[in-house]
This record gives C-alpha cells, structure tokens and sequence, in this order.
C-alpha cells in the first residue's frame, strides 16, 4: 500500500472512533459538501470552490460600492460564503491534527495525540481548569439526573476554543522549579596591532539572565460513586476530556497574554508598548503599523514579513484569530491578487504572502491600538516549560460519598528570542 494512502488509512479510522456515528458534514450553505472522514479532499475542493466565488463576490461587492449601488443580496451571499470559507478549513485543519496526531506516533501506534503530554493515560483521568464541581444523581445541571428512561446516552459539548501555541512553540521538559536562560550580549574588544605591539587586555562579553515565569493549574471535579458505577455514560473519560479541555484553554490564554504571576509570561507582553517590554535582555518584539487607524491594510502585511531580518524567514507563520482572518481574506496586492490562499493539499496550512497562517483564538481581534497579527519563527520566539507533568489524584475518602480527581500539571514559558518575532499594531502610520 502507497505510504501516503496508509496513513490516510489510519487518519480515517482514528476519526471514525472520535467521532459518533453519523459522519462530520462541512457547511450546508452554499457550498455544501460532504467532508466525512474517509474524504479530506471533499473538504480541499469545497474550501477552494468557495474561495473561489468569494473572490468573484467580493470584487462584486467593491464595484457595487464604487459605483453607489450597495446591494444587499451581494451582502448576505458574500457572508455566507466566508462562513463557508471558515467551516471548510476547520474541517482541514481537523484532518490535518489527527494527520500530524498519527505521524507522531507512527503509522502503527493507533491514533495519539501531538501532544505526548495528554496522551492515553492521561485521557483516562482527566482535563479541565480551575474548576470544582460535583456530580451526582439528582440535579440535572450537576451532570447527573439519571431516570430509568431510553435516553441519549452521548454528551454535546459546549465550543472550548483551545489554543494551538503548543503546536507552533517550542516545548521543553524541566524538572526545576525555576527556570533561566543565559544570553550573550557580545561586547569582546579587539583592534589591529603590529608586529612588536603591545597586546593589552580587552574588554570580554557580557551576559544577561532571563527569569520564566511558573504556575500550576488544578481541576478538582467530582462525581458519586453510584453515579461512577452505574452511570450508562463512561463519566470518568467524559470528565477527563472536560479538565484535559479547560488545561489547554487557560495554558493557551496564558502562553500569550499570562502577567508571568503564578503562570507563564505571555508572548504578547513582550510587545513593544507592554508589560514586559523592557524585560528581555535583546528588547522589546518590534511593531510594524498596519496602515489604517482602524484595520488592515495590504501593505502593511508586506511591511511585516520584510521587517523580519531574511534569516528567520525559513520557518516563520502569521498567528491571528479568526475574526481577523476574515478581514485579511479580502486583502489585495498592487496587481489584484488576494493575498490569502487555501490550502491545496491535505496536511498544508493555508497561506497569507506566501507563509503558513495559524488560527489562535486568544489573539486580539483587529482594531484600533490593538494588535491583531503576528509573524515569525514561533519555534525560536518562544518556550513552553512543562515541569513534572500531569498528575492526577483520584480520592474517594475526603468528600464522601463523592470521588474526587485532583488534578494538577506545572507549566511555564517566556519570550526566548524577541528578534525572530513582529508585530502588526493597527495604526495609521
């Protein structure tokens, strides 16, 4: 068998056992096409025939705009098909996890996921953040409520936007407390000298010392043991996806934006203008504006990438959120070409200027003082420290009759290398 159709293979097999049995469909606007899990290429072609019209519809919409006549019809259609747009590149983007999920464990490990951290034996415990809850059998926003009754035994999950910081930075293992990094600021003297000169002492390199900042997360749920034994839903996988879920929720949010108290320090204070600007050793992430006081504009996206010195290009990617996404995909350059392409095959990411986009859902939505776009080496920028790992406690004693799941996992991260790493800050300029 071909390698490629392989592991396809094995990618449509571990998203048929995550997901129920009715296979995922891509949106049912105007573009709907079936995107099972057996067919990422109905996805690629659905994202590309959207793209497509999207493209004939928005410069339908500018002419109607130049020339007075706005129509709404133009409008509705235009919103419809970037809502498309969004919904066929989550569904490659999900393709696209379970693939790199399966090449990270070989094709013979069965599904595992990226992260070797949350891996099976953590899924048999538990993920969620800073929550204490109780289930039990009689109130049925509690979890419990179990009647004697022919009912859904599956759980619909309310949307938890998680953060792909871990896919893009650089994780390292530590078993320290603390954490700090040396950096050489250079400063070695020399100068010309003749044959018979003197060679007096110069002047040596100077070092700095970086500080990461350190936090631990914690979940705390429980559920009775009645409910534990006799429940027809699996409660103790449904509340380990719930606390793994809320784990990389709040260590997405913190990797960009966390104030380095009892968490890591996030990648956005770095930023020329806040909190931790003055903080690093080799300065302050450089900002490039935008163009507009207001949004975006095409240069500046141009602007950005030539910021970033030419040998930290190979392996740089824009991080944006989606909202954003959705103003940059009407960007055009100088010869009418729009700046944002989707992606052709599967496991590539779609592209802004030629470099891979990465959706982050905890970045600031574009508008005026914020800044909505970065672009860089995230591998370079920025480390993600994981102390010990996760540890989970399952106690039945001190809360009786209720179980409860201690959970606990030791996490940190800084700014490594602000000079791989730019900012768009919307402003005119």
């Amino acid at each position: 068998m071909h390698r490629k159709t392989m592991i396809l293979t094995h990618v449509a097999a571990a998203l048929l056992a995550s997901q129920s049995a009715s296979a995922s469909v891509a949106p049912r606007g105007i573009f709907a096409v079936r995107a099972d899990a057996t067919n990422i290429n109905a996805a690629i072609d659905g994202l590309n025939r959207a793209f497509a019209s999207f493209k004939e519809t928005n410069d339908k919409q500018l002419a109607e705009l130049r020339a007075g006549i706005a129509s709404a019809d133009t409008q509705a259609k235009l919103g419809q098909i970037e809502t498309d747009l969004g919904a066929f590149q989550a569904e490659i983007d999900r393709h696209n996890t379970v693939l790199a999920a399966m090449q990270m464990g070989g094709a013979q490990g069965g599904a595992q996921l990226a992260d070797k951290e949350y891996s099976a034996s953590f899924n048999s415990h538990f993920r969620r953040g800073e929550v204490q809850a109780s289930l039990n059998t009689g109130a049925d926003a509690d979890g419990g409520y179990l009647t004697p009754i022919e009912w859904d035994r599956t759980i619909t999950n309310k949307l938890v936007l998680v953060s792909a910081m871990r896919q893009i930075c650089r994780v390292q293992p530590t078993g320290k407390k603390g954490f700090s990094k040396l950096f050489n600021m250079r400063g070695t003297a020399s100068g010309w000298v003749g044959e018979e000169d003197e060679r007096p002492e110069t002047n040596g390199p100077a070092f700095k010392t970086l500080a990461f900042g350190n936090g631990e997360i914690y979940a705390n749920p429980a559920a009775t043991q009645g409910m534990l034994d006799d429940g027809l839903i699996d409660v103790e996988a449904w509340l380990a996806d719930e606390v793994q879920t809320e784990f990389a929720r709040q260590e997405g949010s913190a990797f960009l934006s966390g104030d380095g108290t009892k968490k890591p320090f996030g990648l956005l204070t770095y930023i020329e203008g806040n909190a931790n600007a003055n903080a690093h050793p080799l300065g302050a992430i450089e900002v490039v504006s935008s163009g507009d006081a207001n949004t975006i504009t095409s240069d500046a996206v141009f602007d950005l990438i030539y910021a970033l010195p030419e040998v930290f290009t190979g392996n740089a990617r824009f991080a944006l959120n989606r909202n954003t996404l959705g103003m940059v995909r009407k960007l055009k350059d100088n010869m009418g070409n729009y700046l944002w392409q989707p992606s052709l095959i599967a496991g590539e990411p779609s592209m802004l200027g030629g470099y891979a986009v990465t959706q982050l859902p905890d970045m600031p939505t574009a508008a005026a003082g914020t800044t909505p776009i970065l672009f860089g080496d995230f591998q370079q920028t920025y480390t993600i420290l994981d102390r010990v790992g996760v540890r989970v406690l399952r106690d039945p004693y001190t809360n009786k009759p209720y179980v409860s799941f201690y959970t606990t996992k030791r996490v940190g991260g800084a700014v490594v290398n602000p000079e791989t790493m730019k900012a768009m800050k919307v402003g005119a300029a």
